[in-house]
């Protein structure tokens, strides 16, 4: 008789590998697994259940990724994050550079055509020079192409 319950307590946790089982201890303490414990009494509760756990698709649940795993994606994800902020910084730094140069352009044609004196240093004496008015057309034409560029 005593072999006959050892037969069916080493075969029933195969049987029941998918059935959560209820394992009651030598103390009374109740316990839910998949297989009880050695030492503990078990019954079957008729709840199915799988090694994967629950799954909402009903298809099995993805096998869990080990740490390293874990570890190698989130150190990706941390590089690509890293990459995402430079590159973001780096765009910005631009707007910031093209907007100051647009400013400056339209700053420039402004006074230009309102008149004001415009000085520039003469390269081979080192001397400053007035724009004068014959040149001054042709200047705004170059400071209006400047600003069209920089201000797109």
């Amino acid at each position: 008789m005593k072999q006959l319950i050892a037969c069916i307590v080493l075969i029933a946790p195969l049987a029941a590998h998918a059935q959560l089982m209820k394992c009651v201890g030598s103390d009374g303490r109740v316990e839910y697994a998949a297989d009880c414990p050695p030492g503990t009494k078990g019954q079957a509760t008729g709840i199915q259940s799988t090694r994967e756990g629950p799954s909402s698709s009903g298809a099995p649940a993805a096998k869990q990724k080990s740490l390293a795993e874990r570890e190698v994606d989130f150190r990706k994800r941390q590089t690509e994050g890293a990459e995402a902020q430079q590159k973001a910084e780096t765009k910005a730094a631009e707007v910031a550079q093209r907007r100051e140069a647009c400013d400056r352009a339209q700053t420039y044609l402004r006074s230009l055509q309102e008149g004001q004196r415009v000085a520039r240093v003469d390269p081979k004496t080192g001397e400053r020079v007035f724009l004068e008015d014959a040149d001054r057309a042709a200047e705004v034409t170059r400071a209006r192409n400047m600003a069209d560029a920089n201000c797109k």
